[in-house]
């Protein structure tokens, strides 16, 4: 099918994370960026099987439509939802997941809402931002990434999810680098310097670790980078200044290499009165006071039954196990990144716990190394939920409570009904929305093995 040019046509309803639908010619077409009650003028194309929509132009509004508060909300990809009142977004994300979950045939549940963020602005504890242009030959930019643009980057140094210390951190490391008109790193060729900055902060704390991610392609002022990062009138305090070097060509960051220029190579935050410790490439939930109404469903879903041993699977650096260590006997966290598990175990010393255990490996092959009978078994995968040959591992240790904590609910809705088909019933289930004004929602799940009555 050739593309169709121009078209009008209305938005009809959501498709979430970020998507809408409209109808054109008895065909659905699926859009990004776009609102039900919004009239646009669009291109259509077939992909496949869908047929995908481009905005144009918004000739009319939502009927309760609202400003955006960023901008830049039009170009940038960082944020969907920042036109929809706030109370709304919830009722997406909360109808979203239901939906899921019914047609997968999860039903007869209690469902007990979906907990607000906190902060609805303002609660974005990192931000890896990208050096690039937005025009050919252009002037360097720093930001975010635009919106379906491989290549261009949008100045996002008035962003309002982040602490004003990052727009501050930002445009000066902006102007540092244009000042002496420093390279970054095209993708095209494989070639110049400046790669990614990345700042962290400690919500609680106020410590702020800086992490400048270049090629092997340059030479860096170090002092006179340290310098500038010093002088600026931040409200928190910089503990750290690293510049890490990655030759490799996938646009991520990572270290080949690693220098810290000033302090330390990580900052310390604290949730539920526990303290973590983090580095640049430590995983520690972006939303610090959603995070503590996240671990509270958990905590709250597992009990006060202090002589249970608890399995948490996909553990990250530790945060749930240590959440759950003062109400169980025992807990044990398994992770496939060595270097969170390290974290997780210098972070339960740090906090006085001794009833942790933490395991380096693959959950589809630690599991089987596993003795302890476990009563509760904590799962928060990653987001393509539980791989297809651990979950019936998983599944086969029979533990009284699977609480499942979900970061993507297409793969939730995949593999709750394994459970449910080996003797598990879903008993409750809680949203918490960690990303306000994006499209996403962490669900938390709680299933109990049934009783079957056995009659002699």
């Amino acid at each position: 099918m050739k593309k169709i040019e121009n078209v009008e046509i209305k938005i009809e309803g959501h498709i979430f994370p970020g998507k809408a639908f409209g109808t054109y010619q008895d065909k659905k077409v699926v859009f990004k960026n776009a609102l039900p009650g919004q009239k646009v003028r669009a291109d259509i194309v077939k992909k496949r099987k869908r047929y995908e929509g481009r905005v144009i132009e918004v000739l009319e509004k939502a009927a309760d439509e609202i400003p955006a508060a960023c901008h830049v909300f039009d170009l940038c990809g960082g944020c969907s939802y920042q036109t929809i009142a706030y109370e709304e977004q919830l009722k997406i994300k909360e109808d979203y997941v239901l939906d899921l979950l019914d047609k997968a045939g999860i039903k007869g549940f209690d469902y007990q809402g979906i907990v607000k963020s906190p902060e609805v602005f303002g609660y974005r504890n990192k931000m890896e931002y990208s050096f690039g242009d937005n025009q050919k030959d252009g002037p360097l930019m720093l930001g975010m990434h635009e919106r379906g643009s491989f290549y261009n980057i949008v100045d996002t140094s008035s962003c309002q999810l982040t602490d004003s210390d990052f727009n501050l951190i930002q445009k000066a490391v902006l102007e540092f680098f244009r000042d002496r008109k420093t390279s970054y790193f095209h993708k095209r060729n494989h070639e110049g310097f400046l790669r990614h900055l990345v700042v962290r902060q400690g919500k609680r704390t106020g410590d702020l670790l800086i992490n400048l991610a270049t090629t092997s392609q340059g030479e860096l002022d170090e002092e006179g980078f340290v310098k500038l990062l010093l002088d600026l009138p931040l409200t928190g305090q910089i503990r750290g200044i690293l510049h890490t070097q990655n030759d490799g060509v996938a646009d991520v960051v990572k270290a080949e290499s690693s220098k810290i220029l000033y302090g330390q190579d990580k900052i310390e935050d604290q949730i539920l009165g526990l303290t973590f410790e983090i580095t640049s490439f430590s995983f520690f939930q972006t939303n610090t006071l959603g995070a503590e109404r996240l671990y509270s469903v958990v905590r709250d879903y597992v009990g006060e039954e202090q002589n249970e041993v608890l399995y948490d699977l996909y553990c990250g650096t530790g945060t749930i196990a240590q959440v759950l260590a003062p109400v169980a006997k025992k807990v044990i966290g398994i992770e496939l990144v060595e270097e969170a598990v390290e974290a997780a175990k210098v972070n339960a010393k740090k906090n006085g716990l001794t009833n942790c255990e933490f395991l380096a490996g693959d959950v589809l092959t630690e599991v089987d190394k596993l003795t302890d009978m476990a009563d509760v078994i904590i799962l928060d995968p990653p987001r393509d939920g539980i791989h297809p040959k651990a979950i019936f591992k998983i599944i086969d240790f029979k533990p009284e409570k699977f609480i499942y904590v979900s970061c993507k609910a297409t793969s939730l809705a995949r593999d709750l009904p394994f459970f449910v088909e080996a003797g598990y019933k879903v008993e409750k289930l809680k949203c918490v929305d960690m990303f306000p004004h994006a499209g996403h929602v962490e669900t938390v799940v709680l299933m109990s093995r049934v009783k079957v009555n056995t009659m002699f």
